[in-house]
């Protein structure tokens, strides 16, 4: 019997919704369309698997079930109650509940999602006399309900806890960057996947492991180790191993070379850590290394997130012309990306950038700029 396709939300990070898209369109995604920090498609059973387990800038994949429009708490408290929610769980299940959005009426999503849980514990208990377990790590069934005015949708999780946490990680750094972020800048930057890539300010590794992801075609969420989907009462064992079989079959072959630099012993562990885990022992080398006295072969990609706000340890002027001079001197023939928060002294690099491109790190307005280091780039104005 052929399964149904319905619509689902992939919701990203503010920036990243083309790029999802075209990750989404690659898989083979009906009816895409583009929403504010998320994308909409058309998809059946398997592919909402598929997608859970490849995409690398969604942050979940959620399966919206009904709407409606509520003026006040008692009408969101009736129209929550009167919703079969037998469909898909029972008094022996447990559920979260997860808001997003606010109105004028409902200005706290913690209150729309405490509303929300008593009236689906509420339903249950009136019809049984008892009423399911709230579990907020790992719940049978996660709710999503998302308010915009006096509209509310309600949907299912399949994703479960957030696609950014991909499994490999043990290890961090202060103020590490999200996997889905990294994973994002990747793509942006329009790595042909061929070339050497090198991050030389690695942290704990998350660029440097995600570009090995992309570059071998490896799912991304490969080492979680539960999807929100496997708590529903039509999840299909067979279905879902046979698409992670099948995703794997897909894996290539990269033949350049992925490296990582970092001049703090700390994030050097962290990194060789995460890395182990990820079972790319073999496939990244990192190295103790000063980026100002770094140097690296011509044609290497280079991505990477160099410390700003709170994290930098010294002037920003005087980090940003040690960035420029470095590059100029020590990276001539290569592409480099760099994504920073400090839009304005990011001029003092004293490059022109071929490209910006606008992204958030968290609630920070970034900007991820492209500056192509030719050979006669020390004789270039210091200009932007």
């Amino acid at each position: 019997m052929k399964e149904q396709n319905y619509k689902m939300v992939a919701t990203t990070m503010m920036g990243l919704e083309e790029v999802l898209s075209e990750e989404l369109k690659k898989l083979g995604a009906q009816h895409i369309n583009i929403l504010n920090r998320a994308v909409e498609f058309v998809g059946d059973k398997g592919f909402m698997y598929k997608a859970n387990l490849n995409l690398r800038t969604a942050i979940r994949i959620l399966k919206p079930i009904f709407e409606f429009k509520a003026r006040n708490e008692k009408e969101l408290y009736r129209k929550i109650y009167d919703y079969n929610w037998e469909q898909y769980f029972g008094i022996d299940n447990t559920f979260a509940i997860q808001s997003s959005g606010t109105s004028d009426t409902f200005t706290h999503s913690k209150y729309t999602a405490l509303k929300t849980k008593d009236a689906i514990a509420d339903y249950f208990r009136d019809k049984y006399g008892k009423r399911p377990n709230v579990d907020v790590d790992s719940p049978d069934i996660q709710i999503n309900i998302h308010v915009r005015e006096n509209k509310f949708v309600i949907s299912l999780d399949s994703s479960g806890y957030s696609l950014h946490k991909r499994g490999y990680k043990l290890a961090s750094v202060d103020a590490p960057i999200n996997e889905v972020l990294a994973a994002g800048l990747i793509l942006l930057s329009d790595w042909n996947q061929i070339s050497n890539f090198h991050d030389p300010m690695c942290g704990s590794g998350t660029i440097l492991i995600e570009a090995s992801m992309i570059a071998n075609n490896i799912p991304a969420n490969i080492f979680r180790k539960r999807f929100g989907f496997e708590g529903w009462q039509n999840f299909d064992l067979d279905l879902w191993e046979r698409i992670r079989d099948v995703s794997l079959e897909k894996e290539k072959e990269y033949y350049g070379v992925i490296t990582g630099a970092d001049n703090f012993q700390k994030s050097l562990r962290s990194c060789r850590a995460n890395v182990n885990n990820a079972l790319m022992r073999d496939d990244i080398k990192v190295k103790m290394e000063d980026f100002f006295e770094s140097k690296v072969q011509a044609n290497t990609h280079v991505v990477f997130n160099p410390p700003y706000g709170e994290r930098m340890q010294i002037g920003v002027n005087e980090f940003y012309e040690k960035i420029g001079d470095t590059l100029k001197h020590n990276y001539q023939g290569c592409s480099v990306w760099l994504i920073s928060s400090d839009i304005e002294n990011l001029k003092m690099i004293g490059l022109r950038p071929s490209k910006k491109i606008k992204v958030y790190n968290g609630k920070l307005e970034c900007r991820f700029v492209r500056f192509d280091i030719y050979e006669g780039s020390k004789k270039q104005s210091k200009q932007n």
